[in-house]
């Protein structure tokens, strides 16, 4: 029999669930063509599950349940709250977009949305390897139906199909490495394999070949370089709604099972680890900035700015362990924590400003759909604005922080390799400007293609100012979310 603390561990899950089964059903009796009703329950189901997480996270408890299947600690419920709050921004950015193309006939972006939720969840919660590649499946085989949500829609289809395949092999990777760690170490739970490889009683050959493996598969789901070939393609085909469905809030959950897989369970071989997440880093900073100057497409250029985002959050993993030492460690994982909160933060305005321009029969995809957008909306244009600056690091916005964050945990170690590796990441970061700049040029400068005004439901026009305000807010004063970053890591560091 379970001990109470054991559901602890999992009551927003099990709320979460409820009610994804619930909506459902639910909308099985929605008459409306905008499913008013299955819209407005879900959200109320979302707040309630970030409410939860929020008053778990702010508890600042660590404990395990399961027979340590699961653990609840500060880290992985903030982690999860985002999360949460950020399937309910999408939705929000989501549901005229779909309406307009079709796609809610029935609920299934609804409840697709929550399974999504609920698998990354327990990626982000989960203390044994089966439990978070069960959470992983559970977000990616969700991922692919809301990519092909748009049945009719050819481009949808041919996105979903290289994002199945592609994730097929990468899902491979992943289990095969833990397969080899199981093999090695005799355990599937992260804390009996930390112990079992601290010994130095375990073959360090078939660990790091079973390293590789997780490396490959973690770098396929962020979408680092060379694993990054799905991004572009499925970025561009997808609906924008099932786009910054995979953009958004999943990111958040790849970087929990990169802390729980690479410290949680495989600290003792950081040093192994780090030099292939310095490569992968690199690659990415470079390859993602300068494929993305040569983009029209505005949500192929996203797609390769991601690329070079994510490798910055590589960098923060990079300058952890030092000589054996993890007196730096605390600091290079919050400040990586950082930057993907901001990140997700700014990526969901983005997105919104696109879906927003969006109308029946036209998507406003390619760079030259913003042209005069300063002209026919001043707003949107200004949120679009504030987005591009933050992600190309210019103050006072958010990605400024995140990036300086980063940039600080490298130069703090007093490594040479790792202050060329700040040095080269600006140097990147001024190419990836010039797109960015580019766009905004566009949108303040050029004469409007079309003269029609930009409309959008209230709670879209609330939703995506306060996104806006929240990038500019977060930049201007960014201690409260450092501040929660820091003690999260460093509680999940202190176990």
């Amino acid at each position: 029999m379970m001990d109470n603390s054991s559901w602890m561990t999992v009551y927003p899950e099990i709320v979460l669930l409820v009610m994804a089964c619930a909506i459902a059903l639910v909308d099985l009796f929605v008459k409306s063509p905008k499913r008013t009703a299955t819209y407005a329950l879900t959200l109320l189901s979302l707040g309630g599950v970030a409410v939860l997480h929020a008053l778990y996270a702010d508890a600042a408890q660590t404990f395990y349940g399961f027979d340590r299947l699961v653990v609840s600690d500060p880290m992985g419920h903030w982690l999860r709250c985002f999360a949460t709050i950020a399937v309910m921004v999408t939705l929000v950015y989501s549901r005229p977009y779909a309406f307009d193309r079709d796609m809610l006939r029935g609920g299934e972006l609804f409840s697709l949305s929550m399974f999504a939720l609920l698998g990354m969840s327990f990626m982000i919660s989960g203390q044994n390897f089966i439990v978070i590649y069960l959470g992983l499946e559970l977000l990616t085989l969700s991922s692919y139906a809301l990519v092909a949500l748009r049945r009719d829609h050819t481009q949808a289809t041919e996105a979903a199909m290289k994002y199945f395949v592609l994730g097929a092999m990468a899902s491979g990777f992943l289990l095969y490495g833990m397969s080899m760690m199981y093999g090695a170490t005799g355990s599937l739970e992260l804390s009996e394999v930390l112990k079992a490889i601290a010994t130095g009683q375990v073959n360090h050959q078939v660990l790091v070949f079973g390293l590789v493996f997780i490396v490959a598969g973690l770098a396929f789901k962020i979408g680092a370089v060379p694993f990054h070939m799905w991004i572009p393609d499925v970025y561009q085909g997808a609906p924008t709604a099932a786009t910054l469905m995979i953009g958004g809030a999943p990111k958040l959950a790849a970087f929990a099972i990169m802390i729980r897989l690479l410290v949680e369970g495989l600290l003792p071989l950081a040093f192994d680890w780090q030099q292939m997440l310095s490569v992968l880093a690199i690659g990415s900073l470079l390859v993602g900035n300068l494929a993305a100057i040569a983009q029209t497409n505005l949500k192929r250029m996203l797609a390769y700015s991601t690329i070079a985002q994510m490798g910055f959050v590589l960098l923060g993993f990079v300058a952890g362990v030092i000589n054996g030492q993890t007196t730096l460690a605390a600091n290079a994982y919050s400040s990586a924590m950082f930057y993907i909160v901001s990140y997700v933060l700014t990526t969901l305005a983005a997105f919104g400003v696109i879906m927003l321009l969006a109308r029946q029969g036209f998507e406003s995809e390619e760079i030259t759909d913003l042209a005069g957008l300063n002209q026919r909306s001043p707003l949107y244009a200004g949120v679009m604005a504030i987005c591009l600056f933050s992600m190309a690091g210019i103050p006072p916005m958010v990605g400024f922080y995140a990036k300086l964050s980063v940039l600080q945990s490298l130069i703090v170690s007093g490594q040479s390799f790792y202050i060329g590796l700040a040095i080269f990441s600006v140097i990147m970061s001024l190419i990836g400007a010039f797109y960015y700049l580019r766009v905004v040029k566009v949108m303040y400068f050029d004469e409007p293609v079309t003269a029609t005004t930009v409309s959008a439901d209230a709670d879209v026009r609330v939703v995506l100012s306060m996104n806006g305000l929240l990038v500019l807010v977060l930049g201007i004063v960014p201690g409260a979310l450092m501040a929660l970053c820091a003690n999260a890591v460093a509680r999940m560091l202190a176990i």
